[in-house]
């Protein structure tokens, strides 16, 4: 059984954990499956506004399919969820990709 089936099995069971879909995503970005991998970050999101890496995975992502505008979005939506959360290490993360796009 792959990782990703295995989070899904997990999921199934506990179908609210914002830890498992991001899991999930992370596994879609590997396979560069980036369409369910952004799908997945946003479920995330949805279960829990805070998951600030998240919105940093998804800009990342969003980046590499050449969408700027909206991974400048997901940055920015994940530097105002860092602070609403006070997690200065992730804004920092997410403001150091934010000043790297063009």
């Amino acid at each position: 059984m792959s990782r990703l089936d295995q989070l899904k099995t997990l999921l199934e069971r506990t179908p609210t954990d914002p830890f498992l879909t991001y899991g999930i995503a992370l596994e879609h970005k590997k396979l560069n499956e980036t369409t369910e991998a952004i799908q997945w970050l946003d479920r995330t999101i949805g279960l829990d506004v805070n998951y600030c890496y998240a919105y940093y995975q998804k800009g990342q992502i969003l980046e590499t399919t050449g969408d700027t505008d909206a991974a400048r979005s997901a940055y920015l939506a994940g530097i105002k969820s860092a602070q609403a959360a006070g997690d200065a290490h992730a804004q920092g993360e997410l403001q150091g990709a934010l000043d790297m796009l063009p």
